[in-house]
């Protein structure tokens, strides 16, 4: 659904909220976290994690790789 840089855009933008809510039960380091986001269609959709958990992009959907380039 969405290419590697938007994922990596969205994680830390979450990053950034959560970290600004100041909420003392949150480590002081990376925050890890899940998002589910569902498309349109059924077969349309995310799992975006917190960036230090994505090592490996070399399996990623090719379309989504493409998104990339096309911007």
């Amino acid at each position: 659904m969405f290419s590697i840089r938007q994922k990596r855009e969205i994680a830390q933008a979450v990053q950034e909220i959560l970290r600004n809510t100041q909420h003392p039960e949150l480590p002081k380091d990376e925050i890890q976290f899940t998002l589910e986001v569902k498309g349109a269609e059924s077969w349309s959709w995310a799992i975006i994690k917190n960036n230090s958990v994505v090592t490996d992009t070399s399996n990623a959907n090719p379309f989504n790789k493409l998104q990339d380039k096309q911007e």
